[in-house]
């Protein structure tokens, strides 16, 4: 085992939490969206597929979408600093703790399509200097970035450099698995298809062991039901 990561499945049981957490977005207002530049948009979209916005099961739908679109892209009004920003001191009982956090339900929108993709977030770092954050702030930091345009290869790499930016951990790992329905949909109509993404920093990088340890550890979620 790496020299890294002692005694880590003891470690990361004390650690690592499945994350059934409230983790959902914080309520978000109007500012810095234009709702009723968003309704004109949705109107004349629904026109130009030959729909008629003035029927009865249209009508509100304008007003409806434009508070969606608000609430789905609330990340770009976000940011991790808010979130991880708030630490605590935790101190080690001896070596490196890892923290974990598994199965970060997640929403975003492909920025190629603008249709959805979601999945689930595994989040793993080991601290320096005894500073960590709650569990909460990771799951949030992870809407931070998801509840955006997005690609999920970015949207991975975002959330470890978060970590590394306003934790300066040790070590940061990321895997990220999304089902896209640009894919699911439309194009390709893969309907069993999904995608995996992983971004390592410091030690998890530079460490094969310590990687394909904490990969082993981090996908372990897929085999519990």
């Amino acid at each position: 085992m790496s020299a890294y990561l002692p005694n880590l499945d003891r470690r990361l049981a004390t650690h690592s939490h499945d994350c059934e957490l409230d983790h959902g977005p914080a309520s978000v207002g109007d500012e810095g969206v234009d709702r009723p530049r968003i309704e004109r948009a949705i109107r004349e979209l629904l026109l130009a597929i030959g729909e008629d916005p003035e029927r009865e099961g249209l009508v509100e739908t304008p007003m409806r979408a434009a508070k969606a679109w608000r609430d789905l892209t609330s990340g770009f009004r976000d940011t991790a600093q808010r979130h991880l920003g708030k630490q605590f001191e935790h101190r080690s009982t001896g070596g490196h703790d890892i923290v974990a956090v598994r199965d970060v339900e997640f929403h975003s929108l492909c920025e190629h399509h603008l249709l959805p993709f979601f999945g689930r977030a595994h989040v793993a770092y080991l601290p320096a200097n005894d500073r960590v954050c709650g569990l909460s702030k990771v799951a949030r930091t992870v809407d931070v970035f998801a509840r955006r345009l997005q690609m999920q290869e970015r949207l991975t790499a975002q959330i470890a450099d978060a970590i590394v930016e306003h934790l300066d951990p040790l070590a940061v790992a990321v895997i990220v698995e999304g089902e896209h329905m640009c894919m699911r949909m439309r194009g390709a109509s893969k309907s069993e298809s999904d995608m995996l993404t992983t971004a390592f920093r410091g030690v998890f990088e530079t460490d094969r062991v310590a990687r394909a340890e904490i990969t082993q550890l981090l996908l372990a979620s897929r085999n519990r039901s």
